[in-house]
């Protein structure tokens, strides 16, 4: 018999807050047109609250990234912002205050 060995990926809990370009540019390519319910994982953090996220896997990590409006308008606006042939870039003060309006 052969022994197969699993490979154990390394499991991360991200706020939108904490995201960068390179975990932007992993959402954008796996959900192009934005992602539905039957994307989200859902879970109770120590607190009971009851957290909905996203998975995104690279080759060792599986990043759950939690699930909210400015996630989703900061998805659209790294994707507007490639398509341009700009330099990407997230600004989260710019997206609290335009949820705020």
């Amino acid at each position: 018999m052969r022994k197969t060995q699993t490979t154990v990926l390394k499991r991360v809990i991200v706020d939108y807050k904490k995201l960068d370009n390179t975990m932007l540019n992993l959402l954008v390519e796996k959900f192009p047109d934005g992602y539905d319910d039957d994307d989200i994982v859902t879970y109770r953090n120590a607190s009971k609250e009851v957290v909905e996220c996203v998975e995104v896997r690279t080759e060792d990590t599986a990043y759950l990234i939690k699930v909210s409006k400015r996630l989703v308008m900061a998805m659209e606006d790294y994707e507007e912002s490639e398509n341009d042939d700009d330099e990407p870039s997230l600004d989260a003060e710019e997206l609290e205050a335009s949820e705020e309006e």
